[in-house]
């Protein structure tokens, strides 16, 4: 049974730690973004007046402008490339679309730059915000700290105001600091001397604070509660676990193997074949005296209908319209490729707190004990006066229990708190005493563990009215609605049984486990572990899909196949590093949109097949015949029509329901 702190006095405003601050790349700051958005505004404004028969003079210079605002970008990288002797698909695109534009077809031309240059630019800026969180991470730790001199390292106090305030990043091992309440940690270290509840949620993801007492492990970045904390340095900051984890997701961003569509997973050879084939086309007639126009036109034809516009909508409308329907369902899903990724896992690794829980303890039960004259209400009533004034998260879940119950709150006079203890206020004349049976009183806690059962997780608050033990509180961080259902629906999808990775304590862990249907657990575990489970699983084969909202969670989401975040209680590094993020922290929709992206991948392969026989068809047509131009078009635009409007079936709210039904457990 855990003895958490119930009620702490809140610390003074000047001492609570500022909060980090954000450093976000906005979002006309790169120039991919600005570039892109030039091109589509200039595709926007020509594409009517070309339908509506307008003059040349009035979409012409928006065409031109579309194409050199979206093309010269992968122009410059197509032609460095060239120089590396590679040859990739891009460069083909802006040929491809310059051809489109030389026998008259602007409008599809356009349309392949605008694709390019805003898919390039979602890209750019996608990893330059996740670059930002990771260097953001770094202010969870002050900049600053409170340096002893070398004689109050023993504990104590060394002189008064002696302390000598130093960068945070100058101390070494051995040096002593003081933190004092509402301050975040400066370094990893041991505590020498005080006690308090120091929340580690950034580190472990335990969902309380943690007591400290003297010879206990600190962490740097983690907050410290009510008391003050002597701690002697451990480690070097730029190894303490903070910086670990932000090394740890800088790594696995940049060793995790690029992700590609199908298309690009092939576009070398393509576009070597028709590069090499148009050329031939054009080249060898000409050899044999062939007129230079027709031949020309010929080669451009072949082109324009060996041009991957088709294989290109054939893959992006699928996977878009699974993105836009996962988004009306509150789940955003940051690419193309993340929606093609999440569809190929075959194992999930979930986190406990603020995941598979909703990451705040709540009141689950109130025992009266014997002898008692007072009524659950009554009993609730007082401890929640006492507890007004506390900011602990248990303190907090008495008090929304006896509001939750509409039962009125007195005023508390002379409140005392003392960390590792409780609270102590006088409510209406009555002494009321709320805190850790284990040491309040010692008849209580015999008492609270007769009926404790094996393996419990909750939290016992006792509370005592006038010297008298009168009721037990029982606290616990529940389960999210329809967590075990979804741990069913991803077993079902995998193959496999999903596993819980967690740094909260063992018995919590397991006690969760069994309400939700999860039979591997590994708890206690801090975030390099996670990361060596993951690449574990990955060594094996798994393509690994791992679930979390916490710091803590961010490098085994950044290392792991793909990631998927809890956005109301995630933090700014999470949703950065996650592929996708669950707004609504809805958690049953987490096995609904790996379904839709197998549906999606599916659909993908099916428009896969349309257009390469479509455009087979035009290419044997033009080689082993003569195609005239009009039917060449309209063969490839019918064609890209074609997989475009099997491909917006995904839109329709059927395949949601289809896919996850409402609560995600369809497959």
């Amino acid at each position: 049974m855990s003895s958490a702190l119930v009620g702490d006095r809140p610390a003074p405003a000047s001492a609570q730690a500022a909060p980090a601050k954000a450093r976000r790349t906005r979002l006309v700051a790169r120039p991919e973004v600005r570039w892109a958005a030039l091109a589509t505004a200039a595709f926007l404004l020509a594409f009517p007046l070309d339908l509506a028969g307008a003059p040349a003079w009035a979409w012409g210079p928006l065409y031109a402008l579309c194409y050199a605002a979206g093309g010269w970008e992968p122009t410059v990288a197509g032609l460095q490339a060239l120089r590396e002797r590679s040859l990739d698909v891009d460069l083909l695109m802006v040929v491809a679309a310059l051809g489109a534009a030389a026998i008259g077809q602007f409008l599809d031309g356009g349309l392949l730059i605008v694709i390019f240059a805003v898919s390039g630019a979602l890209e750019a800026l996608a990893t330059r915000r996740t670059a930002d969180s990771v260097r953001g991470l770094l202010d969870l730790a002050p900049a600053m700290a409170l340096r002893l001199p070398p004689d109050g390292a023993d504990g104590a106090g060394g002189r008064e105001g002696a302390e000598e305030r130093v960068a945070a990043d100058s101390l070494r091992i051995g040096d002593t600091v003081l933190v004092r309440p509402g301050e975040r940690l400066p370094a990893d270290g041991t505590v020498l001397d005080g006690s308090s509840e120091v929340d580690q949620a950034t580190i472990t993801g335990e969902p309380l604070p943690v007591a400290k007492e003297t010879g206990d492990e600190v962490f740097a970045g983690t907050l410290n509660g009510t008391g003050a904390l002597r701690v002697r340095v451990g480690r070097d900051p730029k190894d303490s676990v903070i910086a670990r984890i932000v090394a740890m997701v800088e790594e696995a961003s940049e060793t995790k193997a690029p992700t590609q569509l199908f298309i690009e997973k092939v576009e070398q050879r393509y576009s070597v074949g028709v590069v090499v084939a148009t050329l031939a086309l054009f080249g060898i007639p000409l050899a044999f005296g062939a007129a230079f126009t027709e031949t020309l036109l010929r080669a451009m034809t072949f082109m324009i209908v060996a041009s991957p516009c088709a294989v290109v909508l054939a893959t992006m409308p699928p996977l878009l319209s699974a993105i836009a329907n996962a988004g009306r369902h509150g789940v955003l899903v940051k690419s193309a490729v993340v929606m093609e990724r999440l569809g190929a896992v075959t194992k999930v690794a979930l986190d406990k707190t603020g995941t598979l829980t909703e990451g705040a303890p709540r009141v689950t039960d109130i025992r009266v004990l014997p002898g008692t004259r007072l009524t659950e209400d009554e009993v609730l009533a007082l401890a929640a006066s006492a507890e007004h004034s506390s900011e602990h998260p248990l303190a907090r879940a008495v008090v929304a229990a006896a509001r939750g119950r509409g039962l009125p709150l007195e005023s508390a006079r002379d409140f005392a708190a003392a960390p590792g203890l409780g609270v102590r206020a006088v409510v209406a004349g009555r002494v009321v005493q709320v805190g850790s049976p284990d040491r309040l009183l010692a008849d209580a806690e015999a008492d609270s563990r007769r009926d404790e059962a094996p393996g419990d997780a909750r939290t016992a608050v006792l509370v005592a009215v006038d010297g008298t033990p009168s009721a037990l509180l029982r606290l616990a961080d529940l389960p999210r609605p329809g967590a075990a259902e979804a741990v069913a629906g991803l077993r079902e999808l995998t193959g496999s049984a999903p596993v819980l990775l967690t740094g909260d304590t063992q018995s919590a862990a397991a006690h969760l486990a069994a309400e939700t249907g999860i039979e591997d657990v590994r708890a206690g575990l801090l975030p390099q572990d996670k990361v060596a489970a993951v690449r574990e699983w990955e060594a094996r084969g798994e393509r690994v899909l791992v679930v979390g909202d916490g710091v803590n969670d961010a490098p085994a989401l950044a290392a792991a196949h793909s990631g998927i975040a809890m956005g109301r209680s995630g933090s700014d590094l999470t949703l950065e590093t996650a592929d996708a993020v669950v707004v609504r922290d809805e958690l049953a929709t987490v096995p609904a949109v790996v379904a839709l992206s197998r549906r999606a991948r599916r659909v993908v392969v099916q428009n896969l097949v349309i257009a390469s026989v479509c455009i087979g068809a035009l290419v044997v047509w033009d080689l082993a015949g003569h195609l005239p131009l009009p039917l060449g078009v309209a063969g490839h635009e019918g064609s890209t029509v074609l997989v475009g409007l099997n491909g917006l079936r995904l839109l329709r709210r059927s395949a949601w329901r289809q896919e996850g039904g409402t609560a995600g457990r369809r497959r």
